[in-house]
């Protein structure tokens, strides 16, 4: 008697989860461009302090001004309702305000792409560069929208990168 033996194959149905992120001034030429661009890689949380049409009150988030001392936690609160996981703030007084709260931000595992609090005073910002410039986006030396290593980016956050790879100005609103 011939005894066949079957071993049953299991197959995981594993779903990518989109992770979540959070821009803030989107509602600024700059904010449009990078919700767009992040748009086929993330799920894309807009928030922003300026006065939003009411027609279009539904696709941002109102928040406070980034000089508001209630911004970070108010941001901090926001994130947590929509599930997101990282926090790309686009104007400057936002990355000063949440680079200073950055600890409390990594305590709920929420990451802030911009500069720490430490580099803020000395980095390199261009405002609202030109739509020729080819943005990146590090997390980790990494580029999270081309998975490019850059192993002498010195912050995180939005920016541009040198053809050699060596210097990194920060993109802000």
């Amino acid at each position: 008697m011939v005894l066949f033996m079957c071993n049953e194959v299991k197959i995981k149905n594993e779903r990518t989860e989109v992770k979540k992120i959070l821009i803030t001034c989107a509602t600024r030429p700059l904010g449009l461009r990078v919700a767009k661009l992040l748009s086929p890689v993330f799920g894309v949380e807009k928030a922003t302090s300026d006065d939003v049409p009411s027609v279009l009150s539904s696709s941002y988030s109102k928040i406070p001004k980034g000089a508001n001392p209630i911004y970070a936690h108010e941001m901090l609160k926001l994130a947590l309702d929509k599930g997101c996981q990282y926090i790309l703030p686009l104007g400057i007084d936002e990355a000063k305000a949440l680079a200073e709260a950055s600890v409390l931000f990594d305590e709920y595992g929420i990451r802030v792409l911009c500069p720490g609090r430490e580099d803020l005073a000395d980095v390199n910002y261009l405002q609202d560069p030109s739509k020729d410039l080819q943005l990146c986006l590090i997390n980790d030396k990494k580029d999270m929208l081309s998975g490019q290593l850059f192993d002498e980016a010195p912050w995180d956050g939005l920016c541009i990168v040198s053809d050699s790879g060596d210097d990194f100005i920060w993109i802000v609103q």
